[in-house]
Parts: structure tokens; C-alpha cells; sequence
């Protein structure tokens, strides 16, 4: 690994493929969606579907693909399968980016949703 003049070590490619595949996941905006809804607690698929907007089997899909890669976990309680981001550091990844970009386009998406609706 090189050392950069900051003191940070370039990371192994193991490391860069794997943070690449969990990008490429959130680069779905529907996943990144349900990213975000279980970053704020955990929930069912149903739950999840309604919060998002989304199909049941559409959402299922992307929570089997999520839950594949690690991103997600679950447990079952009774009948329901219950979601939820056993890892803080995605959790903090959500919230920052999401956050961040929700602040610098906040006034702009508001305005622009009022104007459709005028």
C-alpha cells in the first residue's frame, strides 16, 4: 500500500471492490430509499413498501439484495420478518449523504414541489 503525504495508506483492492459493490447497491435510488427508512429504526417489508412507496415484490427483491451483500439483516418475529442495519458505519454513510444533499437542494426541492403544484 502507498502512503500518501497525509498520512493515509491507499486501501487494498479487496477493499475498494467491496466498497464499490455496497455503492453499487445504494446507487439504486429505491434501495438507497429503504436504506434510509431502516437507518431511522427497523421495519417490515409491508411497512417498508408503504414508507416508500414501492411494490411489496419490488421491495422484497431489493431487502434479498440489500441483505445479500450484508447491508441488511433480519429476524423473524411471529409471521413477520423484521429489517434492520446491523452495521453503524452504513448507517452513518446514509444519513450523511442523504443529509448533506438534502441541505444544499432542501429550499431548491421545496420550491420546485410547490411550483408543480401551483
Amino acid at each position: 500500500m502507498a502512503t500518501l503525504a497525509g498520512g493515509f495508506e491507499d486501501p487494498s483492492v479487496e477493499v475498494l471492490t467491496e466498497a464499490a459493490a455496497a455503492f453499487g447497491l445504494l446507487a439504486s435510488s429505491a434501495r438507497l430509499h429503504i436504506m434510509w427508512a431502516l437507518s431511522q429504526g427497523e421495519s417490515d417489508v409491508t411497512h417498508l413498501a408503504d414508507r416508500v412507496g414501492g411494490a411489496l415484490p419490488a421491495v422484497s427483491q431489493h431487502l434479498a439484495k440489500l441483505k445479500l451483500a450484508g447491508l441488511v439483516r433480519s429476524r423473524r418475529e411471529g409471521r413477520r420478518q423484521v429489517y434492520y442495519v446491523d452495521d453503524p458505519d452504513i448507517v452513518t454513510v446514509v444519513r450523511v449523504m442523504v443529509g448533506q444533499l438534502t441541505a444544499r437542494t432542501g429550499p431548491v426541492a421545496a420550491h420546485s414541489t410547490a411550483s408543480r403544484g401551483s
